[in-house]
């Protein structure tokens, strides 16, 4: 999406809460994290733990970098999430053998088991969302389109 000017309307209150798209979004993902909550309190897991997991069953033994460049969070934020996970068992940090700076994340048999579990959280949250998911995936393929457009603006502006 290119980055042109646009005019707004005289008459649009800029400033109203309900004109907001953050907000939109922010309430939007406070309702869904709430939502997960009690699925996820079942497996053990907060819903930042919860991401990890689902990027190590899609590729396990993968290295933090690479976790964090997929969930967008900086080492700072996804080391504190492994350490916990690990010493809830789930996963092992292993220096890379190739690279002694790298950390390699790889899960445990319990850490695979709990996959198992969760495999119906989609589905309940589908369900809960009162949405076709056809039009949810629609919408994932819009906010990922917005999310990469604004980490581009603030590239730009770097």
């Amino acid at each position: 999406m290119s980055q042109t000017k646009q005019t707004l309307p005289a008459s649009v209150n800029m400033l109203a809460l309900e004109n907001q798209f953050c907000f939109a979004l922010y309430s939007a993902s406070h309702a869904m994290t709430k939502t997960y909550k009690p699925m996820l309190d079942r497996l053990g897991l907060t819903y930042p733990q919860y991401l990890v997991m689902l990027v190590l069953w899609e590729q396990d033994a993968i290295l933090v970098k690479d976790i964090g460049a997929r969930l967008f969070l900086d080492s700072g934020t996804l080391t504190p999430l492994l350490k916990r996970l690990e010493g809830n068992g789930l996963l092992s940090r292993n220096r890379d053998p190739h690279d002694e700076r790298q950390v390699r994340i790889v899960l445990t048999e319990q850490g695979r088991a709990l996959r198992a579990q969760a495999e119906a959280i989609p589905e309940q949250v589908l369900c809960a969302s009162g949405q076709e998911l056809a039009a949810l995936g629609r919408m994932r393929s819009e906010l990922s389109s917005v999310r990469d457009d604004l980490f581009k603006a603030m590239e730009d502006h770097d």
